[in-house]
Parts: structure tokens; sequence; C-alpha cells
């Protein structure tokens, strides 16, 4: 019998999950852990970067397979680009509004709308709705129920 990969996606997927988790849990090492109870700065991203790897794991064992023959391969031409691109020019977009202190509430909105554009299918007004109502719960989540210190437009407070 021959390991074969199956799905070069999830594989690549699984890769990247162990990776990130890997990367987590290096850089969160000098940080205090804390307790479940009192958590420190490193409880959060050592945690979640333990999920990653587990994620990491499944993902990637879920893509191999045992016998049979598969013409897929790990080349890239079998991947699309566009949503690699979008979403990482996307999120850095969301990341400088917030620095540049546009608000919460159009960066998100932003960020919603960018990620929508990602598929190559987009339907306007679904995404617009979409956009308005997370933006609504995450304002309502973020800013009045944990009360965090975002600035939820350039103009205000």
């Amino acid at each position: 019998m021959r390991l074969k990969i199956r799905n070069s996606q999830d594989f690549a997927s699984g890769v990247l999950f162990l990776a990130l988790g890997a990367l987590a849990i290096y850089l969160s090492r000098d940080y205090e852990m804390g307790t479940a109870l009192q958590m420190g700065p490193g409880y959060f991203p050592t945690w979640l970067g333990g999920i990653m790897m587990g994620f990491g794991v499944v993902i990637g064992g879920l893509s191999f397979k045992l016998e049979g023959t598969d013409s897929e391969s790990l080349a890239p031409h079998t991947w699309a680009m566009r949503p690699w691109l979008v979403l990482t020019a996307t999120l850095i977009l969301f990341a400088m509004l917030m620095e540049a202190e546009v608000g919460f509430v159009p960066s998100l909105i932003v960020l919603i709308i960018g990620c929508a554009a990602a598929h190559k299918d987009i339907h306007w007004r679904e995404t617009l709705i979409l956009s308005i109502l997370v933006t609504a719960g995450a304002v309502a989540i973020f800013s009045y129920g944990l009360e965090m210190p975002y600035r939820l437009f350039w103009w205000s407070n």
C-alpha cells in the first residue's frame, strides 16, 4: 500500500495550521501563562496555537489515502490565487484603517465586503446587508457589551 495525498488543498491547509499554531506557541513562550481563572498574556495565544495545531493534524491527516491512483498534485496551478491575494490585501487594509483611526464601523464594513470580493460570484445586495448586520452585531458585542475602547467612526470619541 502506498500513502498518497488525496486532497492537496486539505494537506496544505493542515501544514499551514500546524505552522501557525507552532508559531503562536513559540512567540508566546516568554509571556506569563496564568491559570484558567486568572489568565496571563500567554494563556490565550498558547491555547489557540495548540488548538490550531490540533486542527492541522486532523485536516492534514484526512487529506491522505492509502491506496488507489490519484492524479492530483501539490502544483500551484490547481489553486485559486484570487482568494489568497484578495483576503490578504483585505486584512492588511483593515489593519491600516484601524491604525489610521478611521473607525471600527467603516473598517469592518471594508473587511466584510473585501472578504466577499474574494469569491468570483459576489452578490452585492446580500453582501451589503450582511456587512451592515455583522457590523451592528460586532458593535453591540465589542463596543457596548464588552466596552472595548474602539472609535466607531473617525469623528467620534
